[in-house]
């Protein structure tokens, strides 16, 4: 089922530089900020990448290996030089690069999965937990990807969310409301929030739509770090759209 998105999904104002931008521009791997920007992006989204290794029919031992090699490699760098262009979405690139990899490589030993000196993505047997708990489907690998990429980049924008409104001492308003981002029908009423947070009424009402609003920018800036332009911040949105289609 497609999830409700909010609305106000325009955009607007200008289109600083992203990670994403700031890793493809970076020409020289000592440039600053390109690495840290890469693995970071890296440890957002890597259980899409350790879920289509799984859908190509490796063990959970297998590709665990192989994910976690397969980022070792990219960390350094071998495979940013592979950029162009085309391959403009984070996503897109990071998947392109995947399976060059898996066709060319097989598992390294200990030793070379550390090479470099980075902080790696810890793929450990709880990614095959979650493996195993997702429902059956009969995705191809790459849809199966691409609907693993949304939800992570949704539960990112969620993360997010949750930690400016702990910062903010209004953790509790926060689990309360997040229920209320995707449409108009919800399990419990505005009353009930509002009463179990001695709030009024009204000021309930007006806090769902500063989230809603607020989750709209959250949004479209988690989506800016993995694109180039303002125009594919248009498409992806687009395209999350019919992820779930």
């Amino acid at each position: 089922m497609s999830p409700s998105w909010p609305d106000g999904l325009s955009s607007s104002g200008g289109f600083p530089s992203t990670h994403w931008s700031v890793v493809l521009a970076a020409g020289d791997p000592a440039a600053p900020h390109a690495c840290e920007a890469l693995a970071e992006l890296c440890r957002k989204y890597w259980y899409p990448l350790y879920f289509y290794v799984r859908k190509q029919g490796h063990k959970p031992e297998d590709a665990q290996d192989l994910t976690q090699e397969f980022f070792a490699r990219f960390l350094e760098r071998q495979y940013v030089a592979l950029a162009d262009p085309q391959r403009g979405r984070f996503r897109s690139f990071l998947l392109a690069c995947l399976k060059h990899f898996l066709i060319n490589e097989w598992k390294r030993t200990g030793a070379a999965r550390l090479a470099g000196g980075h902080d790696l993505v810890c793929v450990t047997v709880e990614a095959e937990e979650r493996y195993r708990a997702e429902p059956v489907d009969d995705l191809t690998p790459e849809r199966a990807y691409e609907q693993r990429w949304a939800l992570a980049l949704l539960e990112q924008v969620l993360t997010r969310l949750g930690q400016e409104y702990a910062a903010a001492g209004k953790q509790a308003q926060f689990e309360a409301l997040r229920g209320s981002l995707w449409g108009r029908h919800h399990e419990v009423s505005y009353a009930d929030i509002a009463s179990r947070l001695d709030l009024t009424e009204i000021a309930i009402k007006a806090a769902v739509r500063r989230l809603r609003r607020r989750y709209r920018e959250t949004l479209r800036s988690e989506i800016a770090q993995t694109v180039m332009t303002p125009e594919e911040v248009e498409d992806e949105v687009r395209w999350l759209f019919a992820t779930f289609e």
